[in-house]
């Protein structure tokens, strides 16, 4: 695999939109859980929801797309701005979603079951495909567009494909991510029909979701609202947040069609590939996927076991935090990576204990969906990869 290099990250979501601010909230604490309609969510800020409302209101055009369009097309603003690029640049995009345009297909189907009839844009609105084809319109790249769900791991499987597309030689330049604006009646109820979200009486916990605590005896997952991207660029850039040097990638058989095997075969397969000749125990931390439920949480840290042993490297989740937003979550985890790697600072988990990292070179970064379709990949940044 040729190097690839992150050039430039930007999200949205309830930590905030800043590098500056992402920083601050990960040092904090504090999770970003609130109540909505007795459910417990992670949801923005009001004056980032204005910013998107705002966002809404600057093109007429925008004002019939959903909120998981304008968060993609908020986020791959400040991302292209970042990394300097033209959209001479021609460069490709794939942002994906697990859920696509939620609140837009249900404000729809409402309307259809009403009065029998549609709005004529409930099709071309609603269509996974209008993510990355609107952020390209709004970003003017001539470049490839793909836009894509495979559930969780949609983020870090566009990851891949950019990957893809810069080592075929097609593309020198690939934008990639995940936006996802689930915090809709419908699927909060999908999400509670599987009997894995957190139960409204934990708003009085102090932390209401207890992602990477084995000990749970309840499903404690939440949903979250945010948007992702990262741009990547073919080869060594000494400016660059972080360096990707390993990807793995594998899908399991499937027992059940919303659950991993015990032992999580798929990330077994995805770690061991993304390791390469890169000796297990030299890695420092991992991100892991652990979305907050008894199943989910316990199947990957035997997958980390059986790869790592008993003395694997320290773990650490931010679902205990800003919950889970789905699609979205694998390039936030990137980003939790990336700010770890740039403060040479461990972010913990406050309710497990575990020793610090003396360094931080090597992080492991996973994700996994329905389907058992897991993805790892491997970080590290230049201060370290140039000894």
């Amino acid at each position: 695999m040729l190097p690839i290099s992150i050039v430039s990250l930007a999200s949205l979501s309830p930590l905030g939109k800043t590098p500056e601010e992402t920083w601050q909230a990960y040092k904090s604490p504090e999770h970003c859980f609130s109540e909505k309609e007795g459910n417990l969510v992670a949801g923005m800020s009001k004056e980032l929801k204005k910013e998107i409302e705002e966002l809404r209101l600057s093109d007429i055009k925008f004002k019939a797309l959903d909120d998981s369009v304008l968060f993609a097309i908020y986020a791959s603003r400040r991302a292209v701005d970042q990394a300097g690029w033209k959209a001479s640049d021609n460069f490709g995009i794939n942002i994906g979603s697990s859920r696509g345009a939620t609140s837009l297909f249900e404000k729809h189907h409402a309307d259809f079951l009403n009065n029998s009839k549609l709005n004529p844009l409930s099709s071309p609105t609603t269509t996974l495909g209008n993510i990355s084809s609107w952020v390209a319109h709004d970003l003017q790249t001539q470049g490839p567009e793909i836009s894509h769900s495979i559930t969780c791991s949609t983020a870090l499987h566009a990851l891949l494909n950019g990957i893809a597309w810069l080592n075929s030689g097609m593309c020198n330049k690939f934008l990639v991510g995940g936006t996802e604006a689930p915090l809709t009646p419908f699927t909060m109820a999908q999400m509670q029909a599987l009997k894995i979200y957190c139960p409204p009486e934990r708003s009085e916990a102090a932390f209401p979701c207890r992602a990477l605590d084995l000990e749970k005896t309840q499903n404690t997952m939440i949903l979250s609202e945010a948007a992702s991207m990262a741009c990547l660029e073919k080869g060594e850039h000494p400016k660059a947040l972080a360096k990707i040097i390993g990807v793995g990638y594998a899908t399991e058989i499937l027992e059940h069609n919303a659950s991993l095997s015990t032992d999580a075969l798929c990330f077994q397969r995805s770690m061991k590939m993304a390791l390469g000749t890169i000796n297990p125990n030299e890695i420092d931390v991992i991100v892991t996927h652990t979305p907050g439920t008894i199943k989910g949480d316990l199947a990957e840290i035997a997958a980390i076991k059986k790869i790592f042993g008993e003395q694997h490297p320290v773990l650490t989740t931010n679902k205990w935090k800003l919950g889970h937003s789905l699609g979205a979550s694998g390039m936030l985890n990137i980003e939790m990576a990336v700010v770890m790697l740039q403060h040479q600072e461990f972010i913990p988990v406050p309710f497990i204990e575990q020793e610090k990292p003396k360094k931080i070179k090597y992080i492991l970064v996973n994700a996994v969906g329905f389907g058992g379709n897991a993805v790892s990949i491997l970080l590290t940044n230049y201060l370290y990869s140039r000894n």
